[in-house]
């Protein structure tokens, strides 16, 4: 007798009737959703207008190169400028004033010069001395000494106050920043002389330097971590370019392996399975036990207790690899997911069986249609398309508008500092006279048009249009796939029963018939995620916000989205599989997929959480074992191919690329088996409410997963009997 907290099956729907008409994917349908569909048509006709605008109103000039004082690009070919690539500050001390922040722009002339200075000089130390030369190349074109006097050229800022050692970075001169025995040095000094003959600290440098860095990056980093970031830059740009061909290799035998693996589960995915899994688990017991060799090792030594925050950010990895903390840090990390894994074995065990009999059959159906295994090409190619039209009219979007011109003035106390000003006709004006020394100088892009005025709100709908179409991407993919490895299910007699071309129809039937649907279901999982970046967005900008309630507020906010988004996908993939057997709108197939799944709970589980464990741990030991391999490539440490090692700076870099690389292409792969596991798994629960096993109503299952399967429900149905 069922307990009165029990919910009866018919509270989810009834279960499928016997249909001897029903051989699989429906071909007699008609188009769902058409108002969606119209919607999303004009929505993308409307991306492309949006993207056509902002090339009108854009300029990648503004991106690609700097902007002087008079609104001039630095480095661009045909101007005046064109061998002037970098941009120089007069004077960056001003820079660290907190009105830098809210101006966006620092407040003393720029300049487009070929190179950055070299060696500390001042104006008055070198005015009519033999370093002239030298230090003229620095001072406004066409001025020439003796035409001013000292205080008037330092007034008007017709040359810099001083110079200090530099170097290029983001196409911009900054100070040439060095760490020596803990102390901040340019050019091994901790002190120089400003404009005044005054001596300033390094430290001043720094803090202005970090301001216009602020206004570059949108953040506060370090100074000497970004100048040292265009050198490190260089080095990985010549690792690649020295060891892509490598990389290509490792790619490729990921791809082979993988390829190999979902092969060969068809015939032994019980024991390569248990092999993977006990792999897995011995590796990662290996690995504890070097790390904590390691540490042992290490404790003690010297120099090897020093901590990781004290020395800093370093781009050679193999100084970490000397601490003790790393190995301990390593055996912590290791440690727990090596706990993770086997606490989720020991309460998944009962159902790995279960679980090895999908990923078989799926292994199975995979190999009758091998155009699956390639179909992520596809989806890839059109994430690459929108990926590219997204970053551009974001560029666009980001450079639109007009220079416009700011007074800045050296007395605090001018009345027109900050108004806006016309350079051209600025000298005839009375400002100069109210104000001497005020110049008109560029300060940042913009208008005052409708266009500019909601120029933010442009940002966002190019956000949410492209999480739009990135979801209608994946969707599509996700349905195509459904409707392949339905119709090899709904085939009485495998492989004879499967159609032609499964995968072409399947595309064309989604194309055609439920573009409306795969947009719908888009749209909503596209709209919490636009939700997702903004709130993103606010956390960031309250960082430093002493609202506890707000950050509550939105930590709650955050979370909440985040589990909404994860549920939304559940119940889109599953509808996508429905939409493509059925040919239903997409509510009616969510309805019926959410149903059929609670009617099937008990399974549910089986499916969404030892599956998914399972293709996880191959991804891993894929991606794993050819990092490992990689590594040992790299580092010269396989004595048979040695001379064919590229000579490289940092041999970290094809390392993560090629494991990195090989976890995308093993989860490319999984991905397609693991919607054909969802596909097989939803078309089971059908045929098991469908038919009952008799010669006139067969399963259209194998026999090996029935027993499997069935065998699984027995203890179910035994604790509710009794």
């Amino acid at each position: 007798m069922a307990r009165k907290t029990d919910i009866p099956p018919i509270y989810y729907g009834e279960p499928r009737k016997f249909d001897p008409n029903f051989r699989g994917p429906v071909h007699n349908r008609s188009c769902t959703d058409v108002l969606c569909c119209v919607i999303f048509i004009i929505v993308i006709l409307g991306y492309i207008a949006l993207g056509t605008v902002a090339w009108i109103h854009g300029d990648a000039r503004k991106v690609a190169y700097p902007t002087d004082s008079r609104g001039q690009f630095c480095g661009q070919l045909e101007s005046p400028n064109a061998n002037k690539a970098i941009l120089f500050y007069f004077n960056m001390l001003k820079c660290a004033n907190p009105a830098v922040l809210i101006n966006l722009q620092c407040p003393t002339t720029q300049l487009c010069v070929s190179k950055c200075p070299d060696r500390f000089a001042t104006l008055l130390d070198v005015w009519n001395t033999k370093n002239w030369e030298y230090y003229k190349q620095f001072c406004k074109p066409g001025f020439e000494i003796g035409r001013k006097s000292v205080a008037q050229v330092l007034r008007d800022e017709d040359c810099p106050s001083m110079i200090v050692p530099s170097r290029p970075f983001l196409q911009r001169c900054f100070p040439d920043f060095i760490t020596r025995n803990g102390n901040l040095t340019v050019a091994n000094q901790t002190v120089f002389k400003d404009g005044a003959n005054k001596k300033r600290s390094v430290k001043d440098l720094k803090d202005a330097a970090k301001q216009v860095t602020a206004i570059q990056q949108g953040e506060d980093r370090g100074i000497a971590g970004l100048l040292n970031a265009k050198e490190v830059g260089m080095r990985i740009f010549e690792d690649y370019a020295n060891s892509w061909v490598w990389i290509l290799i490792g790619l490729v035998i990921t791809m082979v392996v993988s390829l190999l693996f979902i092969l060969l589960l068809r015939f032994t995915a019980g024991v390569l399975l248990w092999l993977i899994i006990f792999g897995v688990i011995t590796a990662v017991g290996f690995g504890i036990w070097h790390c904590y060799w390691e540490y042992s090792t290490l404790t003690g030594k010297p120099g090897a207790n020093v901590t990781i925050s004290d020395i800093g950010f370093q781009t050679d990895f193999s100084i970490y690899l000397r601490l003790s903390q790393t190995w301990l840090i390593f055996m912590i990390s290791l440690s727990v997911i090596e706990a993770i894994i086997v606490i989720m074995l020991i309460f998944l065990r009962a159902r790995l069986s279960i679980a090895i009999a999908l990923l078989k059959e799926g292994s199975k159906a995979i190999s009758y249609i091998m155009s699956t295994l390639f179909y992520p090409i596809i989806t890839f190619f059109l994430l690459a398309i929108c990926i590219a039209y997204w970053a551009v009219t974001a560029v666009f979007l980001a450079s639109s508008g007009n220079a416009v011109y700011k007074v800045t003035s050296a007395d605090e106390k001018c009345m027109y500092s900050n108004l806006t000003c016309n350079p051209k006709s600025f000298s005839q004006t009375n400002i100069t006279k109210v104000c001497p020394g005020s110049q008109c100088m560029f300060a940042f892009y913009g208008g005052e048009t409708v266009y500019h005025r909601y120029i933010l709100l442009l940002h966002i709908c190019n956000l949410f249009v492209f999480l739009w179409l990135v979801n209608f991407t994946i969707a599509l993919g996700q349905c195509t796939l459904a409707g392949a490895f339905a119709s090899y299910y709904w085939a009485l007699k495998k492989p004879s029963d499967i159609p032609a071309c499964p995968l072409y129809s399947s595309f064309s039937r989604a194309i055609r018939y439920h573009t409306g649907s795969l947009a719908f279901g888009s749209l909503i999982l596209g709209a919490v995620q636009t939700i997702r970046v903004v709130l993103e967005f606010l956390d960031q900008k309250l960082k430093g916000c002493h609202n506890a309630i707000a950050r509550f507020v939105l930590c709650c906010l955050k979370c909440c989205f985040w589990c909404l988004e994860r549920f939304i996908k559940f119940i889109n993939r599953n509808a996508y599989i429905m939409i493509a057997i059925y040919g239903k709108n997409f509510c009616a197939s969510s309805k019926d997929a959410f149903f059929l799944l609670m009617r099937n709970v008990v399974r549910v589980a089986v499916l969404d959480k030892v599956t998914d464990f399972l293709l996880f741990l191959g991804k891993l030991l894929i991606s794993g074992s050819v990092g490992v391999l990689a590594f040992f490539f790299f580092t010269r440490k396989l004595p048979v191919i040695q001379e064919e090692v590229p000579s490289l700076n940092y041999y970290w870099v094809p390392l993560v690329t090629v494991t990195f690389g090989s976890y995308l292409i093993a989860h490319g792969f999984f991905n397609v088996y693991s919607i054909c596991v969802d596909t097989l798994f939803l078309c089971f629960c059908e045929d098991l409410e469908r038919n009952n096993g008799s010669s006139s109503r067969p399963y259209y299952m194998s026999p090996g997963l029935h027993k499997i399967l069935r065998k699984g429900d027995e203890a179910p149905k035994i604790g509710a009997t009794s």
